[in-house]
């Protein structure tokens, strides 16, 4: 089968012939319907692999994905999935999905076994990948599998209708927290660097849309629109600069989300902290036990994220080129059938 993959000596992505995977306990083998691309994808390649670990050798990138089952593993029949079942699936594999540590996040699974796919495993830009059935949802009617796959990434905080949320990096996923914003009754404002992105965001619902570079009273007039500022920014961008900006735009005592990730760690203000200015959260995918409610919520407010398809896998290194340069309005995935 075909596989994008990232070459840490060619230091970019070439798509290679490798044998399709076989699937061990729990697993199926999936034939992907599509698969998207993540800023998480680029900072992997940027760190040639995760902190403190060498990679060596190619993988195939990617961690968001929808695909169709092809074939089971013993251990993994009767577990309420069939061969032919088109499903999405988060991208963390041998993980135990019961202990004290995966109630927070598979990653800290006290087994110590748990493989990240498209980073120390391979992902999803490929023909066929493999999935675990805890990782695994069958898809609800309403929702496209060819644009399905971004909605397995990212989340963000808890909101009560009429409240404002500032989405900070408007891009793909700042996209669809528009969408589950408005969904829950909120209000919406999207911050962003680009009008393009920012228009994309305002068709999706939010109520106003600022640009942070060229619009120097953004801050003033978006406090004002906002009464004071919004309940939680959730950025979405890796920027230093985005979280650089957001406290601003903040109400007293409202919560700055952590979804993007940058390079460099976070700085914020201790004394803000200490006399409540606001909260500091965090949200990444969230767990398998949590992920039916997400997409049972998602088909019924016929959420569907903006994407630009592309038909090959030999277009994934062009795709990884316009996201680090900031060309991308929208997210983008590989669509195989």
């Amino acid at each position: 089968m075909k596989a994008a993959q990232w070459d840490p000596h060619q230091k970019k992505i070439v798509v290679n012939e490798v044998p399709i995977p076989e699937p061990e306990e729990s697993q199926f083998l999936v034939k992907m319907i599509s698969a998207s691309l993540c800023h998480s994808d680029l900072m992997a390649m940027a760190a040639e692999g995760p902190p403190g670990q060498n990679v060596a050798k190619p993988v195939t990138i990617g961690h968001e994905g929808v695909g169709r089952i092809e074939r089971i593993h013993p251990s993994a029949e009767g577990k309420g999935f069939k061969v032919g079942d088109v499903i999405g699936f988060l991208y963390i594999i041998r993980s135990c999905f019961e202990c004290e540590g995966c109630m927070v996040h598979n990653l800290h699974c006290k087994t110590g076994k748990q493989l990240l796919q498209g980073f120390t495993a391979d992902g999803f830009f490929s023909e066929y990948a493999l999935a675990d059935y805890h990782n695994s949802i069958i898809l609800p009617e309403g929702l496209n599998p060819k644009t399905a796959a971004p909605i397995f990434c990212a989340g963000i905080t808890e909101l009560k209708p009429g409240d404002w949320l500032g989405v900070v990096g408007c891009g793909g996923l700042g996209q669809l927290a528009t969408q589950y914003a408005k969904a829950m009754g909120c209000k919406v404002v999207g911050v962003d660097i680009s009008d393009e992105i920012l228009a994309t965001c305002k068709a999706q619902g939010a109520d106003a849309v600022f640009n942070s570079r060229s619009n120097k009273n953004y801050v003033k007039e978006l406090l004002e629109l906002t009464g004071g500022g919004v309940k939680a920014a959730a950025v979405f961008s890796n920027a230093d600069a985005a979280y650089a900006g957001a406290p601003q735009i903040i109400k007293l005592g409202g919560v700055l989300m952590v979804i993007g990730i940058p390079a460099n760690p976070l700085s914020v203000s201790s004394m803000d902290l200490t006399l409540g200015k606001f909260k500091v959260k965090s949200e990444s995918t969230g767990i398998p036990q949590r992920m039916g409610k997400a997409v049972e919520f998602t088909a019924k407010h016929h959420i569907q994220p903006e994407v630009d398809q592309r038909k090959s896998l030999d277009e994934v290194q062009h795709m990884v080129e316009a996201m680090k340069k900031g060309q991308s309005i929208k997210r983008m995935a590989v669509v195989f059938e």
